[in-house]
């Protein structure tokens, strides 16, 4: 199989991280690395390690070998200092993206990888993005749903990139029932989990309290619970989230679904912060990222942790692997939903 790899924001550590991942062993998969490829010699000599940079072609992939890739050549658009944001490169790192995706709809790719990115700079330059979530999404025409996965807790999330103040209207009883459809489809599908039980979270303090601190749970969270159930899926909810987290129920539950971003998120990154995994479900192909941004005060000095990265790379050539012995490339159920129920 072929995995694709972007680099991220160029003045973060993603060149660093795609070099030190570079140095890794995996037999099931070929490495291509999408980005400037000076940028990538010249981090990879600022940490110490060597790199071989090759042409990419479209042969058949290779078992990747540990200090060589090979290399889609996207030219930066001005000269790079570590941690430091240049405006002039978030055409840049669209342009990855965009190469990433345009492999991964076309069967080149099996899977994507990535970097983190700085969204505001990458908005500062003119060009709307709200984060690779919604990015692949929109180029896929797929409605999709953000998970974190670490080795001992799963966490989807509702809605994603908005302002919290946003969030109540953002959430309503059919774009829920969608949300949890895709997560519970691909947990079987993806993940090999046969019957996943979900566990979903209220919006309110309490789960709002009989509806004394909030009726969405009342009105919206719990309905669409009920209609998840008599369809035959396990789903628990809602439930408090300041309790839901508890170590028995984490031993209980397949995946949470959080109704916003720093919900669940906070308690997933406690738990496994460098260990979990960003995983867009619902994408005809693969997509993982990192758990951590782009470090800007660390970028250059050499001490940015792979294991993230590396850990995306693994999580993806699994359940690439899955999904090919499954004999499908959709993981996802293929239905288009609009962003206003999702992130945007």
């Amino acid at each position: 199989m072929r995995i694709a790899v972007t680099g991220g924001e160029p003045a973060g550590i993603g060149p660093e991280l795609v070099a030190r991942l570079a140095q890794q062993r995996f037999e099931d998969a070929e490495l291509v690395a999408i980005g400037d490829a000076r940028l990538y010699e010249r981090a990879a000599r600022g940490i110490g390690v060597a790199l071989r940079l090759g042409s990419f072609r479209t042969h058949a992939p290779t078992a990747h070998e540990p200090g060589a890739l090979c290399c889609i050549d996207v030219p930066l658009a001005a000269p790079v200092e570590p941690g430091r944001l240049d405006l002039r490169n978030g055409g840049y790192v669209v342009e990855m993206l965009a190469r990433a995706s345009s492999g991964a709809l076309d069967g080149t790719f099996d899977a994507i990888v990535t970097a983190p990115v700085h969204k505001g700079v990458v908005n500062d330059a003119g060009v709307r993005f709200t984060g690779h979530t919604e990015f692949f999404a929109e180029r896929a025409n797929r409605d999709v749903v953000m998970m974190l996965a670490a080795p001992t807790l799963r966490v989807t999330l509702a809605t994603t990139h908005l302002p919290l103040a946003e969030v109540p209207r953002a959430i309503t009883r059919d774009g829920l029932v969608r949300t949890i459809r895709i997560v519970a489809n691909d947990l079987r599908t993806a993940f090999g989990v046969e019957q996943p039980k979900i566990a979903v979270l209220g919006l309110n303090p309490h789960a709002g309290e009989g509806g004394h601190l909030g009726r969405e749970e009342i009105e919206t969270i719990a309905p669409a619970c009920e209609m998840l159930r008599q369809e035959g899926l396990d789903v628990e909810g809602p439930l408090a989230a300041d309790t839901a987290f508890t170590p028995n129920r984490l031993e209980h539950y397949d995946a949470y679904v959080a109704m916003y971003h720093d919900q669940g998120l906070p308690v997933l990154k406690a738990l496994g912060f460098g260990e979990a995994v960003n995983v867009t479900l619902g994408l005809p192909y693969v997509r993982t990222s990192v758990d951590h941004g782009v470090a800007l005060d660390v970028a250059g000095t050499g001490r940015a942790d792979p294991a993230s990265l590396i850990a995306a790379t693994e999580l993806a050539i699994e359940l690439a692997n899955r999904r090919r012995n499954s004999g499908g490339r959709g993981i996802g159920n293929g239905v288009r939903v609009s962003f206003r129920d999702d992130p945007e």
